[in-house]
């Protein structure tokens, strides 16, 4: 096992490695197999191979990602599990689509039971080898023996289809290994040498059917940084890697500490971060470069003043020394933060590129929300009424709109008009239902915008259509993110009334979001500054980095149990360690959240830094400014209070001494308030039932089983619960 760190070469050493073999070793390029994650790096080594030997001498490897690979193996052997060779591979869609199908033939409807939640669970299901009989057996709830079921018919569909999704191509060489040994002798034959990148990625399966091709020759050879496994919620499990010697006790561990990245200062920074985490194979990386510039906290009274202050730091330092626009990046922890970052861009003429993700004013939620208004505010904008007529879903389907469209023609009249006089056209009357709800919620926005604000119309949208719940129960990382960007969405609003008391309007509002939509963001050029969420950063690198919102519940975002703060706190080891030159922290005192202003505290991961390199805007060290001991003094615990305020008279807003949110003193009843079964509610997981209770009073812990998020344990102090 080879520990790269971040910076130290990993992809340089698979293809050394790959080539050592073949040139030195004698080793015939056919019997290698390179496991890679993604297409771009498997073409990568192979480009990299033909470089150090000769063109053409990759082409017999057998080099790819896991699913390419074993897709490939498939074709020659999946006829002896009972398939045909020319099986299909479903996509996501094609999966939701069937997913969807089941759920009807099992009269489950997607209103009460969503198909990105099903298809989500029964993926991850898959990607931890948890099968339908196994899944049977541990749904312990109405929710997940609903999911137990169309898992069943999922399954069984994708085998009277001839067809596999991506997660059965890596499930389906195990069954086939399983129920006939000697095709996996065939195979360990053949690929007498294996070699996997980014192992710290690799979920259960993949682990499994990693190990079983290994097991005869035991020339396995993994690279990877348990430092920045980050992908958890994709079923990345850091075991695989951290307990590599369980699995081969005799192999041997190489760690890279040399960077060839950045400066002495930023991996020193980067160091004293990842020390914190307990479940790590220790290292410090050594920097090849000298000690470079102290890391500079930029601290704020709001997310605009922070944005505001990222964009004069890129202005002056062009201004010093002329460098492009390409040499800086704006890290952030949620896709949501974006929106104010990109406001600022565009009113300094910063040019600027959003990766990973899209503009915030074109994602699709963002667009569906802004339809609504336009339609209130202008009612024969047919384009944004088909937008929005079944969203939320009201089994408004294509069938139904063509003789909406037709009845309006006939008439001579606006489709709106159409979907108002729906009684009159002769539908059928669950369809006039659903079309007077909907011309009703529309006629109660309007009534709303002609006597309040843009904030007032959202928020009614939101309640009455319970879009934001919808998103929060389904509980994917795509539907949260949403509901994420809804609520800026909702901020945005509130922050537009604010600070334009005597021109909120609706109308004034929806103006600004057109300049803005509008606006071209690279400028037809090639040189602009990168916005990105530090998952989206992994593996690239920059001059000048600016990671944004370091505050608690941002980042760490949400933080309860312990591994997940040590997953946050590698995330910011990555978003660190991608800084060639110069690293910017920034914090807001307060940040609109869910539409309202909330106090915020400095990031507890600030705190883990040595603050002799860290300097102020001002130039002052940290470890000399008077802030530190009020910043420090909450150091080491999550703080999950929202409604914090200044001390009167302290712009710098010095953190109070408070207790955290549900921590009243406790009384007997509350103690033992907790029991194995008791039905609970909490605020970001959802349902749940007490499966476990440790310990008593202030560090009284509790095992939970949310309905959506899986099991948790929490602290009851910081936790906030609601028995139901």
């Amino acid at each position: 096992m080879v520990l790269a760190g971040a910076g130290s070469g990993k992809t340089r050493v698979i293809t050394f490695r790959i080539a050592h073999l073949i040139r030195n070793q004698r080793v015939s390029p056919q019997n290698i197999l390179a496991l890679t994650f993604t297409n771009k790096a498997a073409g990568e080594m192979r480009h990299r191979i033909d470089g150090i030997l000769e063109q053409g001498s990759s082409s017999s490897l057998w080099i790819g990602t896991f699913h390419s690979v074993f897709a490939r193996l498939l074709r020659s052997y999946i006829h002896l599990i009972g398939y045909d060779r020319n099986f299909s591979i479903f996509d996501a869609d094609d999966s939701k689509s069937l997913v969807k199908q089941c759920m009807k033939e099992l009269n489950l409807s997607p209103e009460t039971l969503p198909v990105n939640l099903v298809h989500s669970t029964i993926s991850k299901s898959k990607n931890n080898f948890v099968l339908p009989p196994e899944f049977h057996r541990k749904a312990i709830d109405d929710q997940y023996q609903k999911i137990a079921l169309v898992y069943e018919r999922y399954v069984q569909r994708l085998r009277e289809n001839n067809a596999l999704d991506f997660d059965d191509l890596l499930i389906k060489p195990i069954e086939l290994f399983t129920e006939h040994p000697q095709v996996l002798e065939q195979l360990q034959e053949y690929f007498r040498y294996l070699l996997i990148d980014e192992y710290q990625d690799t979920n259960r399966v993949q682990y499994l059917v990693a190990k079983m091709i290994a097991a005869k020759h035991r020339n396995i050879f993994v690279v990877g940084d348990d430092a920045q496994s980050i992908y958890s919620w994709r079923g990345a499990d850091i075991s695989n890697m951290l307990n590599f010697n369980d699995d081969y006790g005799d192999a041997q561990l190489f760690k890279l500490v040399d960077n060839y990245r950045s400066t002495k200062t930023i991996l020193q920074a980067a160091n004293n971060v990842i020390s914190r985490n307990q479940r790590q194979i220790k290292k410090e990386l050594v920097a090849n470069a000298g000690t470079g510039e102290p890391i500079t906290l930029i601290e704020a009274y709001n997310e605009r003043r922070e944005a505001e202050k990222v964009g004069d730091c890129i202005r002056s330092i062009r201004l010093a020394n002329g460098a492009e626009y390409r040499a800086f990046a704006i890290f952030y922890r949620t896709n949501a933060q974006s929106r104010v970052i990109e406001d600022v861009m565009r009113q300094n003429r910063i040019p600027y590129k959003i990766f990973g993700s899209v503009s915030f004013y074109k994602r699709k939620e963002i667009k569906d929300a802004v339809a609504y208004m336009r339609l209130v505010l202008n009612d024969r904008d047919s384009e944004s009424l088909l937008r929005v007529i079944n969203f939320p879903p009201r089994k408004i389907g294509d069938v139904s709109i063509n003789k909406l469209k037709e009845f309006a023609e006939e008439q001579n009249i606006s489709l709106y008009d159409a979907v108002r006089r729906a009684g009159e056209g002769g539908f059928q009357a669950r369809l006039v239902g659903a079309l007077t709800q909907f011309a009703s919620l529309i006629e109660a926005m309007r009534r709303q915008a002609e006597e309040g604000t843009a904030y007032d119309v959202l928020s009614m949208l939101y309640d009455t259509t319970g879009l934001l719940s919808l998103l929060k129960e389904e509980n994917t990382p795509e539907s949260l993110a949403r509901h994420e960007n809804l609520q800026e969405l909702l901020s945005m609003t509130r922050d537009f009334a604010d600070h334009n008391p005597s021109s909120a309007t609706l109308g004034d509002f929806l103006s600004t979001i057109s300049l803005a939509s509008d606006y071209d963001e690279t400028q037809e050029s090639d040189n602009y500054v990168s916005l990105m969420t530090v998952h989206a950063a992994k593996g690239l690198e920059f001059p000048v980095v600016f990671v944004t919102g370091m505050e608690e519940k941002l980042f760490p975002l949400n933080s309860y149990e312990p591994s997940e703060v040590e997953e946050e706190r590698r995330l910011f080891y990555v978003a660190i360690t991608r800084a060639r030159e110069k690293l910017f922290l920034s914090w807001a005192q307060s940040r609109y959240m869910y539409g309202q202003p909330q106090m915020c505290l400095r990031s507890t991961f600030i705190n883990e830094i040595d603050p002799d390199i860290i300097v102020t805007e001002g130039g002052r060290k940290l470890s000399e400014s008077p802030k530190k001991v009020a910043a420090t003094a909450m150091a080491g615990r999550p703080v999950f209070g929202s409604s914090l305020r200044p001390q009167p008279g302290s712009p710098s807003a010095k953190v109070p001494t408070v207790k955290p949110a549900g921590s009243a003193a406790p009384t007997g009843a509350a103690k033992s308030a907790y029991r194995v079964g008791t039905k609970v509610q909490h605020a970001i997981f959802g349902p749940g039932t007490v499966l476990e209770v440790q310990g008593s009073g202030a560090k009284q812990k509790v095992k939970i089983n949310f309905r959506t998020a899986g099991e948790k344990t929490l602290m009851v102090q910081y936790a906030n619960l609601k028995v139901v």
